[in-house]
């Protein structure tokens, strides 16, 4: 890794520098392996700016589209958007195995999406910027796993194959702005070789 990029508080910093990318919004996508930590780091990254919206992918996907929740996430994410309106989607209920509900995520100036797949490349013009998380896939399936433990074994089997005929088909990692690595205190950003920050961010302690 390399020793200089952005903290955590100047990640933060730095999304406010860029221009909205979807109505008012800076959508910002947070991307990795199922297991990496994406919810951690999208949770610490809107503490870090007071509390944006959080958008979880989970919530659109279903056993049957893991990856096919695109279109719901254009109809009921992007389209309210980019009109500055508020977006309404529905909620998967994992357990029930279906949708069971809904939530409304206001178009703040900057609203995190995280989940595996978000920089997806039907997401990527919308997007203010795409947040790789720096995680080998065996060393994020383990976390998974153990936090999920051995009842879901099998769903985890099934999930790794479909995420990785997606990142096959549909790659994230090539298009990101910056890789985010886990430090021991905290995360540091370093821009990637797809960047789109302007010249003098990303590059700073």
């Amino acid at each position: 890794m390399e020793e200089h990029g952005l903290s955590l508080r100047g990640l933060a910093a730095t999304l406010g520098m860029l221009p909205p990318s979807c109505g008012p919004v800076r959508l910002v996508a947070v991307d990795g392996h199922a297991g990496a930590g994406k919810s951690t780091l999208a949770r610490r990254l809107a503490e870090e700016l007071d509390g944006v919206p959080v958008l979880h992918t989970d919530d659109l996907a279903t056993h049957e589209e893991p990856f096919g929740w695109q279109d719901r996430f254009a109809a009921q994410v992007l389209t309210p958007f980019a009109g500055g309106r508020a977006a309404t989607h529905g909620v998967y209920d994992w357990t029930a195995r279906r949708f069971a509900g809904e939530r409304t995520v206001p178009a703040a100036p900057v609203v995190l999406v995280e989940g595996v797949g978000t920089g997806r490349r039907a997401l990527r013009p919308h997007l203010a910027l795409l947040l790789w998380l720096e995680v080998e896939p065996p060393v994020a399936r383990a976390r998974g796993m153990r936090r999920d433990g051995p009842q879901l074994e099998h769903f985890w089997t099934g999930w790794s194959a479909a995420e990785d005929a997606h990142f096959a088909a549909d790659p994230s990692r090539l298009y990101a702005d910056l890789l985010v690595h886990q430090t021991p205190d905290g995360y540091r950003a370093v821009p990637a070789a797809a960047t789109r920050l302007p010249r003098g961010l990303g590059d700073t302690a």
